[in-house]
């Protein structure tokens, strides 16, 4: 099994940065992308970013060229730095792996309001 914990939430103001942090544990070598998804109240969830086990990423259109997705395999972590963050962009942020089954972690709040 894998276990994934989110951190790095909070609030921000317009056009400022917070990064995310996901440590993964557990069956970690069965690990093979790994990525950020986020709800926003009344929404679906939506993937953000994801990153393949060799580096390879992809972004949502929203986000491209303002979030930057990467991985630390040695630490076994995720990051999403997000920048020029707007009030759209708030959510519940969930970091998510796939070894040929969905895992979740529960989830980061991000809120950005002036």
């Amino acid at each position: 099994q894998v276990q994934l914990v989110e951190s790095g939430g909070g609030l921000a103001q317009p056009g400022g940065s917070l990064r995310l942090s996901c440590a993964a544990s557990g069956s970690i070598f069965s690990i093979s992308a790994m990525g950020w998804y986020r709800q926003a109240p009344g929404k679906a969830r939506e993937v953000v970013a994801r990153i393949g086990s060799g580096g390879s990423t992809n972004y949502a259109t929203s986000v491209k060229g303002r979030f930057t997705i990467s991985r630390d395999n040695a630490k076994n972590t995720v990051y999403l730095q997000m920048n020029s963050l707007k009030p759209e962009d708030t959510a519940v942020y969930y970091c998510w792996s796939w070894n040929g089954m969905d895992v979740w972690g529960k989830g980061t709040l991000v809120t950005v309001s002036s």
